[in-house]
């Protein structure tokens, strides 16, 4: 049973534009996942401008998980990190009390080439709010798969289908590339309490209903739950427990309002340091939007 469907707002980024899904008016995050974008799909011509790249920016109190079906992207950081991302590989980054990153595209401004992937911001508990900033890569190679029935599925992080991804994690969740065939069907985990579907591309039925590409159906708790493929499509799972109510405020996510205004007044103030290898440029701190009268709930 399907509790809501959200359709994808497309939001330009400068050089090309996002399918942005979460967090949306109604629905704050599933489970611990309070952001998705969905990048591209896009066909970079050689020679693009160094405008498409994301310049230095910071990050407090939440994972970002990043996941490419097609292109390459490069990561850097505040920790020393330097890592090319490919398609079906998973960038993990913990910002914790707080890291800042960058990501280029080197490779398509040399030779041009698809970017499609997407992007997850998963909220930390409380009590790692304030952890150590980190940084993991995980090889297409080191994922669990299963292939049955029609159905091909990778688990980028958590535990499903008697799956358990070596992704580290702070909190219980699933998150899963599936890709089906035209008539495959395959039922979500039954736990844990929030739980939803991005398709990608094709078209599945759920609910009832019928579904294209860019839209995010979110199950019922404790309802069965299931998606079946009129055509050929690229579905993404993902589920887990909240986590209680967050702030977000630009690129900063925290429990506590006054630790977003912290971060925005330490990032004024030049106080957080610049990836190593990418320290030339950083996007300025946006004007500030009027106050939100409650947390995400």
């Amino acid at each position: 049973m399907l509790e809501q469907v959200i359709e994808q707002r497309r939001r330009s980024l400068g050089g090309f534009e996002v399918g942005r899904v979460l967090p949306v008016v109604g629905r704050r995050h599933v489970g611990p996942f309070v952001f998705f974008d969905h990048m591209g799909p896009v066909d970079f011509p050689p020679g693009i401008p160094r405008e498409v790249d994301v310049r230095p920016h910071p990050h407090i109190g939440l994972a970002t998980v990043s996941y490419l079906f097609a292109g390459e992207m490069t990561h850097r950081d505040s920790v020393g990190s330097e890592q090319a991302i490919r398609p079906g590989e998973v960038n993990w980054m913990t910002a914790g009390r707080g890291i800042t990153h960058s990501e280029r595209f080197e490779r398509a401004r040399a030779e041009g080439g698809p970017m499609h992937g997407i992007q997850t911001w998963v909220a930390l508990p409380e009590a790692d709010e304030e952890c150590a900033p980190s940084f993991a890569h995980y090889d297409a190679g080191a994922l669990p798969e299963f292939d049955e029935g029609g159905v091909r599925a990778r688990l980028i992080a958590g535990q499903a289908y008697g799956l358990c991804s070596p992704v580290r994690t702070h909190s219980p969740l699933f998150y899963l590339h599936v890709e089906l065939q035209a008539g495959a069907r395959l039922a979500l985990p039954a736990e844990p309490t929030e739980r939803a579907a991005y398709v990608v591309r094709g078209t599945v039925e759920a609910g009832g209903g019928r579904h294209e590409a860019g839209r995010l159906l979110v199950f019922a708790p404790g309802r069965p739950a299931a998606i079946a493929a009129t055509t050929a499509a690229c579905v993404m799972l993902l589920g887990g427990e909240p986590l209680g109510p967050r702030f977000i405020q630009w690129n900063f996510v925290s429990s506590r309002r006054e630790r977003i205004e912290q971060a925005k007044a330490d990032w004024r103030a030049g106080r957080m340091k610049l990836p190593d290898l990418d320290d030339r440029e950083f996007i300025p701190l946006p004007d500030d939007p009027p106050p939100a009268p409650n947390p995400m709930s």
